[in-house]
């Protein structure tokens, strides 16, 4: 019942009426309808962008490599996404007999969900709740290792030697480069003071690419790993390992994870422009939701540029470029932040002024352009060596 002031008493009768009318078990109700649909309408939107991603990689490449593309099922083919979803559902789904099934199937599943849930903690636009929460970063970090898990399921329940070793390739792979990514996201709490990603968005009066240069290369080279594009996609080294821990999927199964692989590239540049460009901001001129999918899209080409052009690595070169140059130069970020904010950093407020992050930018583009210079010299003088040995061995033979 509502107790209010003699002045207030017709207050309370509106507000007793609206108690019978509505019940409080009505309005928890139509949250979490509101939530389903909210949900629905994303994830339905993420996938939908998904198939066009594959049809845009698939022509794209067809571009750099001098070819056509898919350009028969509809105008310029755009219709071949719905083609190989087809194909793929009357596919046989066939289970190896001595395979776990319950692992077996639900490894696609879960590489599936964990890559879906990262979309909702990231902050769309400035009024978007979706970034609210205030451990964002620390959700992200935790939801994507579930990867590892996924990928090691699917190739373990396989019962397929081939399946085995590529999923224990990719796992070591996998857990060696969240090693350095994480390095260089501490960087970026500490310039935003937050963990939350809407925070992080609106800190960034100057994007943090351009304040963290080596962050960022740290963090985009393991983001890249971490999704297996080339060149360290050793999750798929078909000239190797046949088709890695998938092997022996077919079917909706090999759909599904196909699905969860071409939608890694779209997450991943959602994090990255989350965190290092800026989010949703920009000119007043465009909604800040436009903002937002140009940066994305940006990213994505940037992406499949590399993949275009970069040959693939081998596992030794994969995992010495983890541990040497990229831990080297996240450590190297991580302490160089630290001091930047104790020197620049306002006590009083505890942010750092716009005019002192350009000086930071300044500061830390001069180390990155000797740093880089240095990496490449000393990793080009050992490519060198390695190569003139083997030379001088083949001319002893």
């Amino acid at each position: 019942m509502c107790e209010q002031p003699e002045g207030l008493l017709n207050f309370c009768r509106i507000y007793n009426l609206y108690e019978i009318i509505l019940p409080s078990w009505l309005s928890s109700l139509t949250y979490l309808m509101s939530a389903i649909t909210l949900a629905f309408a994303v994830i339905n939107m993420l996938i939908i962008s998904t198939a066009l991603y594959t049809w845009f990689e698939r022509r794209t490449l067809a571009r750099f490599q001098s070819r056509i593309g898919p350009n028969r099922w509809g105008p310029f083919g755009l219709l071949q996404p719905i083609a190989d979803v087809v194909k793929a559902i009357t596919k046989e789904d066939t289970v190896p007999e001595s395979a776990d099934k319950i692992v077996f199937n639900l490894a696609p599943i879960l590489l599936l969900i964990t890559t879906l849930l990262v979309i909702v903690v990231i902050p769309l636009g400035p009024d978007s709740f979706m970034g609210s929460l205030n451990i964002g970063v620390i959700f992200i970090i935790g939801v994507t290792s579930i990867n590892t898990i996924a990928i090691f399921m699917g190739g373990w329940a396989s019962r397929n030697k081939y399946a085995m070793f590529g999923a224990m390739r990719s796992v070591a792979m996998l857990i060696t480069y969240e090693i350095p990514m994480g390095i260089a996201i501490v960087g970026i709490l500490l310039l935003s003071n937050s963990l939350a990603l809407s925070d992080i968005v609106m800190s960034q009066t100057i994007p943090f690419f351009i304040v963290q240069p080596i962050g960022f290369f740290v963090f985009f080279a393991a983001s890249i790993a971490e999704i297996s594009r080339t060149p360290f996609d050793q999750i798929e080294a078909e000239s190797e390992l046949g088709s890695g821990f998938h092997t022996e999927y077919s079917g909706i199964k090999f759909a599904i994870i196909t699905l969860a692989e071409f939608m890694a590239p779209i997450i991943s540049a959602i994090i990255i422009t989350t965190l290092y460009l800026g989010g949703f901001k920009g000119p007043n001129i465009l909604p800040a939701e436009f903002w937002f999918a140009i940066k994305v899209f940006i990213l994505i080409f940037f992406m499949l540029w590399i993949r275009a052009t970069w040959p693939r690595l081998r596992i030794d070169q994969i995992m010495n470029f983890a541990w040497k140059p990229l831990f080297g130069l996240g450590l190297f970020n991580l302490f160089a932040t630290a001091i930047e904010i104790i020197v620049f950093q306002d006590n009083a407020t505890g942010f750092i002024s716009t005019s002192d992050y350009w000086i930071i930018s300044g500061i830390n583009w001069m180390f990155a352009i000797v740093l880089f210079f240095a990496i490449t010299q000393i990793m080009g003088s050992k490519n060198k060596e390695k190569i003139k040995h083997s030379y001088e061995a083949n001319i002893v033979r």
